[in-house]
């Protein structure tokens, strides 16, 4: 498909370049914001798997804090999780840093989002096909209920993206990101801080 092979790539590249200078000011008013009220590092680095299950380095703002345990365990995503966290997440101010990862090549602005290396091996096959594409800073998973729907609807949606992606389709979603963070709609999961781990 012409759109997926030339235009998406370059409408990626050109609109992640601009949002980055055009945000170059409020980027740098988070990461000194981040690193006074969550510590070091401001930016939370993490390997994700990309297009064919490809392994990158994901760039977002800490949203919580380091605390651990007497045995050094890291607490539960709720007691890590401070005010100022929450409002990162809530605005989605925390995934900014992801448009490096647009410009180098390493995700899209539209597809579905890059979980976690471990759930790896616990997709169907049918699931598995969300690698099929680049991963994206916001999906059609994302603008349909986001954290508040499960894994099953959101894998579904996913799969979805891959079938008919298509420019309109990424219009639309773009559309209703804007729409989604301004309401803040599915940040969580009813009774999780984010969303409940996926088993398989």
């Amino acid at each position: 498909m012409f759109y997926v092979l030339y235009v998406k790539r370059l409408f990626d590249v050109v609109l992640s370049f601009v949002s980055l200078l055009i945000l170059s000011p409020l980027l740098l008013i988070l990461w000194a914001l981040v690193r006074r009220k969550l510590g070091k590092p401001a930016i939370f680095r993490q390997r994700r798997p990309g297009k064919n299950e490809k392994i990158f380095t994901l760039y977002k703002f800490r949203s919580m804090t380091g605390e651990t345990d007497e045995t050094g365990a890291l607490l539960p995503d709720a007691e890590r999780l401070t005010p100022f966290g929450e409002m990162l997440r809530r605005s989605s101010l925390d995934e900014l840093p992801e448009l490096f990862n647009i410009l180098k090549g390493d995700m899209s602005l539209i597809g579905p989002r890059p979980l976690l290396v471990h759930y790896l091996p616990l997709y169907s096959r049918e699931q598995a096909r969300r690698h099929e594409v680049k991963p994206g800073l916001t999906g059609l998973a994302q603008v349909n209920g986001r954290n508040a729907i499960n894994w099953e609807e959101k894998f579904s949606l996913d799969v979805r993206y891959v079938t008919d992606v298509s420019a309109l389709l990424d219009l639309r979603i773009l559309a209703k990101t804007v729409k989604a963070v301004i309401t803040r709609q599915g940040i969580s999961q009813e009774g999780k801080a984010t969303i409940e781990e996926f088993k398989g």
